[in-house]
């Protein structure tokens, strides 16, 4: 991984970020993210919580399906089914502040992202953006915001 030279990424639709590594791979909620989500479902919030969501820690995450390894509950034959309105962790995956370094990238991220590798190259400004947006949201989701 070399960020200044741009990293090339596109999603190939595998599926591989929404199944959990145990609480590694919680989507946590920001507020942000359960109104966008409550929206697309045409429903309160609260009741989008009560249905969706599990409490772990004290932080709101979607739930994950036992049954199907931990996987994210929109998850459905490897498709996110709420990709439109998907919560802003998923959004600027793989690029978050804890991936950002060479051994996690290439011990974790390229050998199990498929779209590492592929598309456009991102430049160095591009990932930095979504790095910032990542972090910005995991601090609105500590603070409850």
């Amino acid at each position: 991984m070399d960020i200044e030279k741009g990293i090339r990424f596109e999603c190939q639709g595998s599926g591989n970020c929404c199944v959990s590594r145990g609480t590694y791979g919680f989507v946590y909620l920001s507020k942000k993210d359960i109104k966008k989500l409550s929206d697309g479902f045409k429903i309160t919030e609260q009741n989008f919580v009560k249905k969706y969501c599990q409490k772990t820690d004290g932080f709101i995450h979607l739930k994950e399906l036992k049954k199907n390894n931990g996987n994210c509950i929109f998850l459905k034959d490897n498709k996110c089914t709420v990709y439109k309105s998907r919560p802003i962790q998923c959004r600027t995956w793989p690029f978050w502040p804890e991936n950002m370094n060479t051994k996690t990238w290439n011990n974790d991220i390229a050998k199990n992202c498929p779209g590492v590798g592929k598309g456009k190259v991102k430049t160095k400004k591009e990932i930095l953006k979504q790095v910032q947006i990542d972090y910005e949201n995991e601090l609105n989701i500590r603070n409850k915001n």
